[in-house]
């Protein structure tokens, strides 16, 4: 009985999760394609799709890990609550600044390339607000 009680609340949890979690996904991809395809029009040719997709690729394993996160710390106490905010602070912006440098200097088409970082900022930015929003939205109901 006791199982049978708690299958539906996990449903729902998987539910609220997966939903964002895509919304997440096809925010990112969205604007890759909104962004980065006229770049590419204007001037920016092939380089400016490859920087944009590269950018995409990682901001989104972290911005994805802390909106999961987030889930899961939706019913926590204040503390761990807290912990989550700093916590996935560090973990995006490690996550895609070494992702970044790893880029930058290991891989010869990124090599030098000033408009790389240009696009992992937009793409940050953009996926951060997204990111936050999501997590905004995901939050209880106030208690009354």
């Amino acid at each position: 009985m006791a199982l049978a009680e708690r299958a539906p609340h996990h449903e729902a949890t998987g539910a609220a999760v997966s939903r964002p979690l895509l919304l997440l996904i096809g925010g990112a991809l969205a604007f890759w394609l909104l962004v980065g395809l006229p770049a590419r029009m204007l001037g920016g040719g092939d380089q400016a799709l490859v920087f944009s997709g590269a950018a995409v690729l990682l901001c989104l394993p972290p911005m994805a890990a802390t909106l999961l996160w987030a889930a899961w710390a939706r019913d926590k106490t204040p503390a761990d609550q807290m912990i989550m905010i700093a916590g996935s602070t560090g973990i995006r912006m490690a996550f895609v600044l070494g992702g970044g440098l790893v880029l930058f200097f290991a891989v010869p088409y990124f090599q030098g390339q000033a408009s790389f970082w240009v696009w992992v900022l937009v793409v940050y930015l953009f996926t951060l607000a997204l990111d936050v929003a999501l997590m905004l939205a995901m939050r209880p109901a106030p208690k009354m």
